[in-house]
């Protein structure tokens, strides 16, 4: 089972085995639906890190317009 948490406009990820029955770990189709979802939760990440400097940018730019 993977959990999510959102702290400080971060993601942090816990991975907890699974509580029911066991599942071939080999199978290739189950690994890339993990590497997709975990793919996609850092390509998030940088896309959210990426904005949030981008509006940095654009307040400093304003503020100094003011200035």
């Amino acid at each position: 089972m993977v959990t999510m948490a959102v702290k400080r406009n971060r993601i942090t990820i816990e991975v907890t085995p699974s509580t029911g029955p066991e599942t071939d770990r080999n199978d290739p189709a189950r690994k890339d639906a993990a590497v997709m979802s975990l793919a996609r939760l850092i390509g998030r990440q940088i896309a959210r890190e990426q904005f949030e400097r981008r509006l940095e940018a654009e307040r400093k730019a304003q503020r100094h317009q003011r200035s």
